[in-house]
């Protein structure tokens, strides 16, 4: 049964995470109408090593799509749209014909190709791909993960040659999945994290596949973030519906926040933060160890962003909670956290998985410093926690010395924004205030918006902007300077001297 004239239409986003995938409906207003969320398992099979089963990626995915439609009582020909957002960099390999994975996902936080990259760096290839793809040579990236994955045997890359495997980040994964096995393709934001995409042509670098051994074959293609990429089917969603919008998860937190302007910025609070600024037209080479990437591309417009990755932000909480047992729920931190003065001197380095940017050092190991005997779990909750706002510091200050732009307010999302102890301490320790905003789905509403924009279903950004509104919560900086500096002093030490412990264990 198609749609009446009368009834309402809705955007649906697929918002695929590192811990869970979700989908989000959202109405004309871009109100979130309707939402389900299904976890699946994380996979450690060695220190430092992490994937995902592929399949059951698209199994949640699929029953969360499903789960939302029934919830809110809208029927697939009701959704005008499909927009999709997606953990980043997270590789997998699959089948073209059968849609199997070779294997497992590798995930974006894992550090299997670590000394991969010090080998490229040995020799000499740095310059070249951070010239080509506004990246550094980084494990976090897909390039080595996809290279790892096809050394595991001969008939891979035979395979991978002919055009019988098919490689991709978890965007083209279900889009492949939703359409029925019939596209392949990929958006700017996402090719621009695989370490192989030119983000200046706006293709695949022949040199960079060739450096890593990828087939052109195998990739997919490459369009805008906002655009219409053809329709689910039928089978699998119940209804042919547009596939219209693709984001990278912390490109789509950008674009849902309403960061339209070049010096706009938001952090995303979530397993890990993500900050991002927008920088307009142009790509700003960071001096500074971030990272140049694509914000958008709406038609030929692409928008260029700044970025800078702290790979452990809630994933530090939820190590309290489920390796140390301090704590029974992720909430509990916040009361812990204002039933102590201070942290006691004590600083966590939550690097347990490397740090990120401005240090991209992936040896760099998770540490403690400061104990002393009145030390209690009140205090390890605070600093873990304000580990959270010290490495966003040490993200923006870098960030306003590469793009010459000085952020007046940050924005925020993520699920850690509940957390008012937190975002009290950050608004201190950057010395400017935060704003959270009334609704968090900033992430889901990102990829509506740029699915809306390509079918007509919102006129433009000026509407989106109007929608986006201005009800939100402020949090003014009080802390004075000389302390704020003294912390964050304590930091950078408590930092440095987490470095490069594999190395100087071994």
């Amino acid at each position: 049964m198609g749609v009446t004239t009368l009834e309402k239409r809705y955007i649906l986003a697929l918002d695929q995470g590192t811990t869970s995938s979700r989908a989000i409906l959202f109405d004309e207003s871009a109100q979130a109408v309707g939402l389900a969320q299904l976890p699946f398992h994380q996979h450690y099979p060695q220190p430092g090593h992490v994937e995902h089963d592929a399949l059951e990626i698209w199994q949640t995915q699929r029953q969360a799509m499903q789960d939302c439609l029934k919830n809110a009582g809208i029927r697939p020909e009701q959704v005008a749209a499909i927009g999709i957002t997606n953990q980043r960099e997270t590789t997998v390999i699959w089948d073209r014909a059968t849609g199997e994975p070779i294997g497992p996902a590798i995930v974006w936080q894992c550090r299997r190709t670590a000394e991969r990259c010090d080998e490229l760096v040995r020799q000499g290839h740095a310059e070249q791909i951070q010239r080509k793809t506004g990246l550094v040579v980084d494990a976090y990236f897909s390039a080595t993960k996809a290279e790892w994955m096809l050394n595991q045997s001969p008939e891979l890359r035979e395979r991978a040659s002919r055009g019988e495997l098919l490689l991709g980040t978890i965007d083209s994964w279900l889009l492949f999945q939703l359409s029925g096995k019939r596209l392949h393709l990929t958006d700017v934001t996402n090719a621009s994290r695989t370490m192989l995409f030119n983000i200046h042509t706006l293709d695949w670098d022949d040199e960079l596949l060739e450096l890593f051994g990828i087939p052109r074959a195998m990739l997919p293609e490459v369009q805008p973030s906002s655009h219409l990429y053809g329709v689910t089917d039928s089978d699998v969603f119940g209804a042919e519906v547009p596939l219209a919008g693709i984001a990278g998860d912390q490109q789509a937190a950008l674009f849902g926040q309403g960061c339209f302007q070049p010096g706009m910025a938001k952090n995303t609070y979530g397993t890990g933060c993500f900050l991002l600024m927008n920088t307009g037209e142009l790509p700003i080479a960071s001096t500074h160890g971030l990272l140049t990437t694509i914000g958008w591309q709406i038609g030929s417009d692409v928008t260029y962003a700044l970025e800078g990755s702290v790979f452990i932000g809630g994933a530090g909480v939820q190590w309290l909670r489920d390796e140390l047992g301090l704590i029974q729920d992720a909430a509990e931190t916040e009361a812990l956290a204002y039933s102590v003065p201070d942290a006691n001197g004590v600083y966590l380095v939550p690097a347990f998985t490397g740090l990120g940017a401005p240090y991209w050092d992936p040896y760099a190991r998770g540490t403690i410093w400061g104990l002393t005997r009145g030390a209690n779990r009140a205090h390890l909750a605070r600093a873990c926690l304000e580990a959270i706002a010290y490495q966003t510091r040490d993200v923006l200050e870098a960030m306003e010395i590469d793009s010459g732009m000085q952020v007046r307010r940050l924005l925020v999302d993520g699920g850690a924004v509940q957390n008012r102890f937190l975002m009290e301490f950050q608004a201190d320790l950057l010395g400017l205030t935060v704003v959270r905003p009334e609704h968090y789905e900033s992430t889901a509403r990102g990829a509506a918006f740029l699915a809306g924009l390509a079918v007509g279903y919102w006129s433009g950004l000026e509407a989106l902007t109007e929608l986006i509104g201005t009800k939100a919560t402020l949090f003014p900086h009080e802390m004075d300077e000389e302390r704020r500096e003294a912390l964050y002093g304590g930091w950078k030490h408590a930092a440095n001297l987490s470095r490069g412990w594999l190395i100087k264990k071994n």
